[in-house]
């Protein structure tokens, strides 16, 4: 490693850019941890942040308020939480293919949406989102430009909340009742059904907070913009063992190594094609490694005994 090259791996800028990477995973691994620790698998996070972020750049452009474009981005990451909630849940449709279908019908649909606003099926017009952690540090910090940034904070709650929710109140008893042993919660009079809605719901909306980080930090929607970062913070929600604490730690993980494929391509020779499956190869090594790991019945690691089962 060059010293130029350690110069720019280990620099503030580095830290920044995994920082501010690192929200789509983020939230989309946490509005994946709502919803299977409730018991319901969620396979559409990819097609939650993609429609998530057009919703937010479409309301952004329409009121020139970014306050409205995270609203809109947040209700629209709720909206396709409630459609998969009542598939899965409602419909007993089995959320695998519920999930697969969504993410088809975002991938499809947002491209339509995209040209009937804009003219075209790739990309909506640049919008201009001004974040007041930039406005305070300028480029002269950008650790703290980053951790400053409202969406970033808004996400960092987001974690502390959903750890709150899931350990301390009497919902999150009711969730993980639910994603344990559904019949055993019913007959102790848990609106199992309900609390599962409520848990996708309230996914669907965390990871709309992702969806949206995404679309204001290109300042556009760009068709398949989250670049399969919904597969990854599903595989992030399992290599932690569906604990939030720990999947946003895998997340930010996962994001340190997508921000450092970019710092090799622009510092080395290295082919940017094998560079950008970085993340890809970490998150299927990771997969190995927990599977290995987390065999038996008393491993904390094991996914909710109830995951897709209805009482």
């Amino acid at each position: 490693m060059t010293a130029s090259l350690a110069e720019s791996v280990f620099s503030s800028s580095m830290v920044a850019q995994t920082l501010r990477m690192s929200l789509p995973y983020v939230c989309a691994a946490l509005g994946g941890v709502m919803c299977e620790r409730s018991g319901v698998v969620n396979v559409a996070l990819e097609g939650t942040l993609v429609a998530s972020a057009l919703g937010a750049i479409a309301a952004t452009q329409a009121t020139g308020s970014a306050v409205v474009g995270v609203l809109a981005g947040v209700v629209t990451g709720a909206v396709v939480g409630l459609v998969h909630a009542s598939l899965a849940v409602r419909a007993r449709i089995d959320a695998i293919v519920s999930g697969i279908a969504l993410n088809l019908v975002a991938s499809g649909g947002t491209r339509f949406v995209t040209r009937a606003l804009y003219g075209s099926s790739s990309n909506s017009p640049t919008v201009a989102v001004h974040m007041f952690g930039a406005s305070l540090f300028g480029d002269g910090h950008p650790v703290l430009a980053a951790a400053f940034n409202p969406l970033f904070l808004l996400a960092a709650a987001c974690v502390a909340a959903i750890v709150w929710l899931l350990r301390d109140t009497r919902f999150g008893l009711h969730v993980r009742a639910c994603g344990e042993d559904p019949t055993a919660a019913q007959v102790l009079g848990v609106r199992v059904d309900f609390t599962r809605m409520i848990a996708v719901v309230l996914g669907g909306a965390v990871t709309g907070v992702g969806g949206t980080a995404l679309a204001f930090d290109l300042h556009q929607f760009q068709a398949g913009m989250s670049g399969g970062r919904g597969f990854v913070a599903l595989a992030a929600v399992i290599v932690a063992g569906w604990r939030p604490w720990q999947t946003a730690a895998a997340c930010v993980a996962f994001a340190a190594l997508d921000a450092l494929q970019i710092v090799l391509q622009n510092q080395t020779t290295l082919p940017a094609d094998g560079l950008a499956m970085m993340p890809f190869v970490a998150t299927l090594v990771a997969l190995v490694m927990v599977g290995a790991v987390s065999r038996g019945e008393a491993s904390s690691m094991r996914a909710p005994a109830g995951i897709g089962k209805h009482p």
